[in-house]
């Protein structure tokens, strides 16, 4: 009985110690002097060790190339946010997508389920070749 006990009060104490945190990001793509319509976007929490990475949001850029993505998880450390774009601009005929990723600021994380305040990625043109460009393949 004891030690039911005792495994029911870790179990509570780590999940009230997991935080719920929000962020989102926004933004227009743009390849060359067009918007890139259609583009995937991910927002992601990047963790490290045995905690498997975690998709908080994914969608496509609208018509005019803009996009927006909120999401959120529980965490017993500050979430990771990455924003992952997936995308064939400039790209010819190789396969696969080029990926590029963007972290964003630990100031924009907000407690609670819904984020307080946008991070704000600007306009960015997809034919630039961004340092520690990867290929998506699958």
């Amino acid at each position: 009985m004891k030690t039911t006990f005792l495994l029911l009060c870790v179990i509570f104490g780590c999940a009230v110690a997991m935080r719920q945190q929000a962020v989102a990001v926004s933004g227009k793509l743009m390849c060359g002097s067009k918007p890139a319509s259609g583009v995937k976007v991910k927002l992601w929490d990047e963790d490290d060790g045995p905690d498997p990475d975690d998709v908080l949001d994914e969608g496509f850029t609208n018509t005019d190339g803009t996009f927006r993505l909120e999401g959120s998880e529980r965490e017993l450390t500050n979430i990771d946010p990455v924003f992952k774009v997936y995308h064939d601009c400039d790209d010819g005929i190789l396969p696969g997508q080029r990926k590029v990723k963007f972290r964003i600021p630990n100031s924009y994380i907000s407690a609670g389920g819904r984020a307080s305040k946008t991070f704000d990625i600007g306009i960015l043109n997809l034919e630039t070749i961004f340092p520690k460009e990867e290929r998506d393949v699958f």
